[in-house]
């Protein structure tokens, strides 16, 4: 292959490449060379002289009530389902006082497409998480559950976010992009939004000057090529908006969902580590790329600081659409500082912005 001399992966860290050179990239490169590739262009934005990031965060679901059925999860219930819940404000607020108490900055909340919840009940809890907890950020809901308070509170989405940003909502986590292909997510998740309309809200939430993050599920029903054709639409939106301020990949979890029963061979570590290194190489318009040691564990995740990784994701306190799909790795923060430090970097706590909060050197 004439793309894979040494002399052309050299170039191809210094411009911009195309989806058929990605694939060529996957399918035929050795697997360091494309870490190094990756760690080339992370030095672009992350030489090693700056530490590895990660937060301090939690994941709260106020609600496991969802309409979306999407053949992946096995956390929702249908609405009428008994084991449906609303959490109380009173047990939010004691989850956020935890993190707190913990150094924690960053509140994730997601609930799914719950019928019964209009835009009130989200300004309502916003107001009071913002007020009781002013220093954490709400890096809240996703596109597809901004879409579903749209339609319920029969708003647009600009008002919405606007409504919801005043009430404090800080960031929008890229859940529920898995591929951002439309054939594939009329496999997983026929009664959630499509590619365009979560490329659209997110958009809409750019031009309001409010930052997001991109994500990627992988390893289930997806071709190599939609895989690619995913990350080409990240950056395509990178390019209009720069909103975007990491990119997040993890494999798909098989375990105790219908999907899963269906998938024979599911994605290696391998296959992580690789998928990784490309959409580093291929997304040369977003800074941060996470490792997903959540779903791979800690060694894979640490690995994954030489295949274009800056940033160890949040130390998920609480973590449960994961886990009920059958993998979440739970490690102790001094065992993520200690993954860091053994790779030679300093470490660092950050914020939701990857604003560096508090420098751990190496001992």
């Amino acid at each position: 292959m004439q793309l894979l001399t040494k002399p052309n992966l050299d170039k191809l860290s210094d411009k911009r490449i195309t989806k058929e050179e990605a694939l060529e990239l996957y399918l035929h490169a050795n697997l360091l060379e494309l870490g190094e590739l990756a760690n080339t262009v992370r030095k672009k934005f992350h030489p090693d002289t700056k530490p590895v990031t990660f937060i301090i965060d939690r994941n709260i679901n106020y609600s496991n009530v969802c309409t979306a059925a999407c053949r992946f999860c096995a956390f929702a219930f249908w609405p009428g389902d008994k084991r449906g819940y609303v959490n109380s404000y009173e047990i939010i607020y004691e989850k956020t006082k935890e993190l707190v108490s913990l150094g924690g900055t960053q509140l994730l909340l997601q609930g799914g497409h719950n019928p019964e919840l209009k835009i009130e009940y989200y300004i309502d809890l916003f107001k009071k998480l913002k007020n009781d907890f002013p220093e954490v950020t709400l890096h809240a809901l996703s596109p597809s559950e901004i879409d579903h308070i749209c339609r319920v509170s029969n708003l647009n989405t600009k008002t919405v976010i606007e409504k919801l940003t005043e009430a404090g909502l800080g960031s929008i986590p890229g859940g529920g992009a898995e591929i951002l292909v439309d054939r594939v997510r009329n496999v997983l998740s026929p009664l959630k939004i499509n590619s365009q309309r979560w490329l659209e809200v997110m958009e809409v939430a750019h031009r309001l000057s409010l930052k997001t993050t991109a994500t990627m599920m992988f390893g289930h029903v997806e071709t190599l090529e939609e895989r690619i054709e995913h990350m080409d639409k990240i950056r395509q939106l990178q390019d209009k908006t720069l909103g975007f301020t990491a990119f997040i990949s993890w494999t798909f979890q098989k375990e105790n969902n219908p999907l899963g029963r269906e998938i024979t061979k599911s994605a290696t570590s391998i296959d992580y580590l690789k998928t990784l290194a490309l959409s580093r190489i291929y997304l040369d318009n977003i800074a941060n790329f996470q490792s997903s040691w959540v779903t791979q564990g800690i060694q894979i995740g640490q690995t994954a600081l030489a295949f274009g990784a800056n940033d160890m994701g949040g130390t998920m306190l609480e973590e449960n659409v994961v886990s009920a799909a059958g993998t979440c790795y739970k490690v102790p923060i001094d065992e993520i500082i200690h993954a860091i430090h053994t790779t030679g970097r300093d470490a660092a706590q950050r914020d939701t912005q990857y604003n560096v909060i508090k420098l751990i050197p190496r001992p």
